[in-house]
């Protein structure tokens, strides 16, 4: 295909990335932007200018519905030769290829689920902790695992869900299982990869061989495992594209950091910094409501205008269930499709209201992930009563759950997310039993099993192709017509656990993510105290001065000695040159400053609000404050 045919299509920032086939590049793409597209025309591109061998290409994404559709993409411009694929699914197929001449027998098999071994592990710890959910633990391990930790020097700082002496105790059990059963798990692929080309020269130097050239999506998501997988593949050379938004930085309980993103540029100083900021997706009034909650990396839209955001508090989370429902109703007789409405929540409690209404109103609706009643919490709380138990109904549910689960009412057994959510689904559960006595004195557990199994039947009815429930983080990358963001309360977003800069920056960013799923309809409703981040959307309440910068680079009181003196410096500089202060650089640049602290004039350039000239007229004062507030 002729070069500049590919690039008739893309605007002129996305063709400006498309072209820089060479050297570190690190393209900033916000919502919306078109960063696929952008990725697949800068490998057509750099195909057909001779400035890579097509074969020799691997562009890294996340999830396999993102390689899927990256291949397509790449098909579709007759690049059937370059790889599309994820970390795990590329290191895997190297270890194929080498372990057989390594260990002398083929690779073991994946686990499908660590929760096959950490199950009966967990079950046999002492005391109350015997009732920790597993998947808290094994979320645990693949944070250490990913952070290349091991069980004699995991992190102390941390709060796992056990005390720390018993995790460690636990993992070694893990570990030992696993390799008695010949298999390995997701981070393992990565580890044992790592481990292969750090020693063996050979191993890698065939690796380097077969691939030249590489782009990473989603690179604010990255851990450590994948950024040192990443270097060995690269080797001393430069041909590194990394794609990403640090806005969208979701995912740091997992062990990924933006810092890999943010300071890629500090790492090559003569990477290219190239931002994507015209927006395809949402209309000028959904990006000017996700502006004010992201300052200082403004999203421009080119679409036409649509109806206003709407913010709305309600009298109480029924009223608030019933209006979201009763909205989902307009839209569906306005024409929009059931499949174009989205309701995204904070944590998969959240969605069961949402599901039992949406099942009364007999709207279609499709949970991504486990419908309330297939969860395997739900199923085992109904598994752990007995039909043919005497008394009263609420006691017996709240002994056998006890019993079983060490469920408390008043909090949930342990301090995960797993243990939160089972929390909800538990106490769900018992509200059905009491609203069922208070409306059929002596009803027994018989009676009981029953309503659940019909409350059952009727939302597995009502599943399908239909309105999307979902919490925020399964929505990333997803987009809707129409999206409904409820319950936006102190303790829920942000949520209660989010504690410090850090955590609750990210709780912000999470809230942003939801709001640019958002095509053209956009509503965001609570009921109680408002979330504190609600205030900042209301039309007409002015934008604070603010930047909230990616990932851990919230600032904080150790931030403000190195703001005053940018601060202090600005003045002077603008007295001297007799402009206005907001010429030389407003707050948001300077805080944004602040907050990534580059050490380079390409790192200056990845800060919003500096370009070429500043740099080159201000940019080495700049540095040198930023050295002195460093020394």
């Amino acid at each position: 295909m002729d070069p500049e045919t590919l690039l008739e299509s893309l605007n002129a920032e996305q063709r400006a990335a498309a072209q820089a086939v060479t050297g570190p590049v690190v393209i900033l793409a916000g919502a919306g932007t078109g960063k696929t597209r952008v990725i697949s025309h800068r490998a057509a591109y750099a195909t057909a200018t001779g400035a890579i061998d097509a074969k020799r290409a691997l562009i890294v994404t996340f999830t396999e519905k993102a390689a899927t559709e990256m291949r397509h993409r790449l098909s579709g411009l007759g690049l059937q030769q370059v790889q599309a694929s994820t970390f795990h699914a590329a290191a895997r197929r190297q270890l194929a290829h080498f372990w057989p001449q390594i260990r002398g027998r083929n690779l073991p098999d994946v686990l499908d689920t660590k929760l096959r071994i950490i199950g009966p592990l967990a079950r046999q710890l002492p005391g109350g902790y015997k009732f920790t959910p597993a998947k808290d633990i094994a979320d645990e391990i693949e944070w250490a695992k990913v952070r290349r930790q091991r069980p004699e020097t995991y992190a102390p700082e941390r709060e796992p869900p056990v005390p720390p002496d018993i995790f460690a105790r636990l993992w070694r059990n893990y570990e030992s299982a696993k390799q008695r059963a010949n298999r390995i798990d997701f981070e393992d692929m990565l580890t044992l990869a790592v481990e292969l080309y750090e020693d063996d020269q050979d191993a890698i130097g065939l690796v380097r061989k077969r691939y030249a050239w590489f782009s990473v999506d989603e690179y604010q998501d990255t851990n450590r495992l994948q950024e040192d997988l990443l270097r060995l593949w690269l080797g001393d050379r430069r041909d590194l594209c990394v794609v990403g938004d640090p806005d969208q930085t979701i995912y740091s309980f997992t062990g990924a950091s933006s810092d890999y993103l943010t300071s890629f540029a500090d790492r090559y100083a003569d990477a290219r910094v190239i931002r994507l900021s015209q927006n395809y997706r949402s209309t000028p009034q959904v990006l000017e409501l996700a502006n004010r909650l992201i300052l200082g990396r403004e999203l421009r839209s080119i679409g036409t205008d649509g109806p206003m955001p709407s913010l709305e508090a309600h009298a109480s989370s029924e009223a608030e269930v019933a209006a979201v429902v009763a909205s989902s109703r307009a839209l569906l007789a306005d024409g929009v499709p059931v499949t174009e409405i989205a309701i995204l929540v904070r944590t998969n409690a959240q969605l069961v209201a949402f599901e039992a209404a949406l099942t009364g109103a007999e709207i279609p609706f499709t949970v991504r992930g486990v419908r309330f009643f297939a969860r395997p919490d739900v199923r085992a709380a109904r598994a752990a009563l007995r039909a043919d138990a005497s008394g009263r109904l609420s006691r017996i549910v709240l002994t056998a759950w006890k019993r079983e689960f060490g469920f408390d009412e008043d909090g949930p057994a342990g301090s995960g997310a797993e243990a939160r959510d089972r929390h909800a689904a538990l106490t769900t559960l018992l509200a059905v039993a009491r609203a069922l006595e208070a409306e059929r004195p002596g009803a027994t557990v018989a009676d009981f099993l029953a309503e659940l199994a019909r409350r059952d039947s009727a939302e597995a009815d009502a599943g399908g192709e239909g309105v999307t429930l979902s919490t925020i983080h399964r929505a990333k990358g997803l987009e809707w017509d129409a999206v409904f963001v409820p319950q936006l309360t102190e303790g829920t977003l942000p949520i209660r656990q989010a504690s410090g800069p850090a955590a609750l920056a990210e709780e912000r960013r999470l809230l942003y993510v939801a709001i640019t799923r958002a095509r053209r309809h956009l509503a965001l409703s609570w009921s109680g105290r408002a979330s504190r981040f609600v205030a900042e959307l209301r039309p007409g309440m002015p934008t604070r001065p603010r930047h909230t910068a990616p990932a851990t680079h919230a600032l904080t009181e150790a931030d403000e000695p190195l703001l005053e003196k940018l601060i202090e410096w600005r003045r002077n500089r603008a007295r001297a040159d007799g402009v206005p202060a907001y010429v030389v650089a407003d707050n948001k640049t300077l805080a944004a400053v602040t907050a990534q602290r580059p050490t380079s004039e390409a790192g200056l350039l990845g800060v919003p609000g500096i370009g070429q000239r500043k740099v080159a007229t201000y940019g080495a004062e700049i540095l040198a404050i930023i050295a002195d507030g460093d020394s």
